[in-house]
């Protein structure tokens, strides 16, 4: 797997070019037609990697998408919503690709909402969208929405531009019949504890280096970390998503494991004790129950 892109790497190696506003301490936003994406768009495929950044992209055609442990393909138009924790690459079937994508930073979204709260980019979601002509002729306006607005001398374009942010997310979860959001959760302080939760299993990721090792595991450390008793973290997530503080941690585990063996050299025992597991006898037991075939089975 190659390192993590930062967007400084983006706008100096796919771009040619690097923005002053780019170190603004509001954050960073910008958006491109597919068009503008000089450098080494091809050959392909892209580099399978994480990015420091996060990127909404329109891509219409069919193409073949790798998303965490994930290969998907898209017949149609590609909705893509990416975030830094997940690492991934495309790769059209046809023609140069057709569209637009933004990219913008986590401060550039601080204090305005938490987009992690959304399906889109929970764990286990699914970010890509096989989307029709007249969807992506829809989502298209969005974005030329996006592009006359930064264009603009507005003071405070900034501002509106996140919103159509926010507004595109909304249009990718109407989109996608397969990403519901859960109401069973009544009180702010459940949602909030769901989402404190979610946070700390993601700090942990991605995982970069045979010395790094997760820390939190079990529902026990996390309620503990959260400060709630670990059968009130269960009901308030069980609400949530439909799954227990322990599925919920033994599925980021397993699908980091998977993508660990995919795109690194690492032999079985160090990714292991990189998902927490000193035991590598343990680690097998665990990847087989949640993958129904040992790890050198996946990776082989």
């Amino acid at each position: 797997m190659e390192k993590t892109e930062s967007l400084e790497e983006f706008y100096r190696d796919k771009m040619g070019i690097l923005p002053s506003e780019i170190f603004r301490k509001t954050g960073h936003f910008n958006v491109f037609t597919m068009e503008d994406y000089t450098g080494p768009m091809a050959p392909y495929p892209m580099p399978y990697s994480r990015k420091d950044y996060y990127k909404i992209a329109l891509i219409r055609g069919a193409h073949l998408v790798e998303y965490a442990d994930n290969s998907y393909t898209v017949h149609r138009n590609m909705l893509m919503f990416a975030n830094p924790q997940i690492p991934y690459n495309w790769t059209p079937q046809n023609t140069q690709p057709v569209g637009a994508f933004c990219v913008f930073t986590e401060d550039y979204m601080k204090g305005f909402g938490n987009i992690t709260d959304y399906p889109l980019y929970q764990p286990g979601g699914t970010p890509i969208l096989d989307i029709t002509d007249e969807e992506a002729t829809q989502i298209m306006e969005r974005f030329n929405a996006m592009f006359t607005e930064i264009s603009s001398d507005y003071i405070y374009k900034y501002d509106v531009l996140r919103s159509q942010v926010f507004e595109m997310i909304h249009a990718g979860l109407k989109l996608s019949p397969a990403i519901t959001v859960n109401e069973g959760i009544s009180s702010n302080a459940g949602i909030r504890i769901a989402s404190l939760f979610n946070e700390l299993l993601e700090r942990q990721f991605p995982i970069e280096s045979a010395m790094q090792q997760v820390r939190l595991k079990t529902a026990a450390a996390f309620a503990n970390q959260l400060n709630v008793h670990i059968n009130h973290l269960n009901r308030v997530l069980k609400e949530a998503t439909g799954k227990t503080t322990t599925q919920l941690i033994a599925a980021r585990l397993a699908a980091e494991a998977r993508v660990l063996l995919k795109h690194t050299n690492w032999n079985i025992s160090e990714i292991a004790w990189c998902i927490g597991f000193e035991d590598t006898s343990n680690f097998v037991r665990f990847f087989k129950k949640h993958g129904a075939i040992t790890p050198n089975q996946f990776r082989s």
